[in-house]
């Protein structure tokens, strides 16, 4: 069952491209970058069980390697090998900041990942040659083996015109079925046993042989190179990069959707980058639909699309830690184990046969 209803998503999601529109595409586009970020912090945060705020430094590093590795100016490497380098850009930016992850934990960790953001933000700002400053730069399309995913060149399927949307779509499947599997793999494995013993408690971990500050740290690599992934699906989804889209904000997004999707779970943490992501694009295209939400541009006083989102994922995430601390993910499974278990055995005891129906005890002789 459970193999029929993977087959029958995989079939809908590659599906979905010949019905749906550009916003739609683009809206599912997002929300799969958003969760390989998300899968990442959540191993970070979720199973490691360290806080970092600065995971917005981490997207930045990979959106803007790729972008300087691909273009001009720039080194105007191949695409492909420039996405590649661009992941591995940012885990050798988290592997020089895992000394630290290493030593440091708790609020303490989250105080110092914040300092990457102000000074991403700075050096975003100011280095114009490689970043191009507050206006950002555009993002040359990915190519694989002759194959462009941007809009240059026609392509049509079934008479469905293909764009960079319909393009980038497989392609984001692939990279977040890829994503899916190996963050599954390595938390079923002995590093993620080691990682949640880790949560759990140091000291035992330690007596069990677990290296802490190296578990630590590698933590915070492969976070790190997830989340250069997920700059890189970002800025080829948006097409330009601009400095302003990550800041601390963006931080603190992230934060929310392992949150609400469950700490600690990557299908936690896939749900809940969908529900942070779509819900201002939505609010913002059914804003004049929406009652106290003003549209886009208007400078009536009312709240925006975006601030209405804000307001509703922040108390999506009271609500979770009030009545499902385990998110989303948690709450499912909850669900499913009720309706699974079996009926409660009727503990009555049994009837015995009336007083009449007994027979009379024979006489001793």
């Amino acid at each position: 069952m459970r193999l029929g209803r993977t087959l029958a998503a995989v079939t809908v999601l590659c599906a979905l491209p010949f019905y749906l529109d550009a916003f739609w595409l683009r809206v599912g586009l997002f929300s799969m970058a958003a969760a390989v970020g998300a899968v990442g912090l959540g191993l970070l945060s979720g199973t490691a069980g360290q806080l970092s705020l600065g995971h917005a430094f981490f997207l930045a590093v990979g959106a803007y390697g790729y972008v300087w590795l691909a273009g001009e100016p720039g080194p105007g490497l191949p695409t492909a090998v420039a996405a590649v380098l661009a992941v591995l850009l940012a885990g050798a930016a988290g592997g020089l900041f895992s000394p630290v992850a290493g030593r440091v934990r708790g609020i303490y960790l989250g105080v110092a990942t914040l300092a990457l953001v102000f000074l991403g933000h700075h050096v975003l700002l100011t280095a114009d040659s490689v970043t191009g400053g507050f206006n950002g730069r555009s993002v040359p399309p990915l190519e694989l083996g002759g194959f462009s995913f941007s809009t240059d060149s026609r392509l049509t399927l079934l008479g469905v015109p293909f764009g960079a949307e319909e393009r980038l779509w497989y392609l984001g499947l692939a990279l977040f079925a890829v994503t899916w599997f190996t963050a599954r793999g390595l938390l079923r494995g002995r590093p993620g046993r080691a990682l949640v013993a880790l949560r759990d408690s140091e000291t035992a971990a330690a007596v069990m042989g677990v290296d802490v500050s190296r578990y630590r740290s590698a933590a915070f690599v492969v976070s790190s190179m997830y989340a250069g992934l997920a700059g890189v699906m970002l800025a080829l989804s948006f097409r330009r990069v601009v400095p302003e889209y990550f800041g601390l904000v963006l931080s603190v997004d992230y934060l929310a959707m392992i949150v609400i999707g469950g700490l600690g779970s990557v299908a936690g943490a896939t749900a809940g980058a969908v529900f942070v992501t779509a819900l201002p694009l939505l609010m913002t295209r059914y804003a004049d639909q929406l009652p106290l939400v003003a549209a886009p541009g208007t400078t009536d006083g009312t709240v925006g699309p975006t601030e209405a989102a804000r307001y509703l994922y922040g108390a999506a995430i009271v609500l979770i830690l009030l009545f499902a601390p385990d998110g989303l993910h948690g709450l499912v499974r909850r669900l499913r184990s009720r309706r699974a278990a079996p009926p409660p055995a009727n503990t009555a005891s049994p009837s015995l046969p009336p007083t009449s129906a007994a027979r009379a005890k024979e006489p001793t002789p």
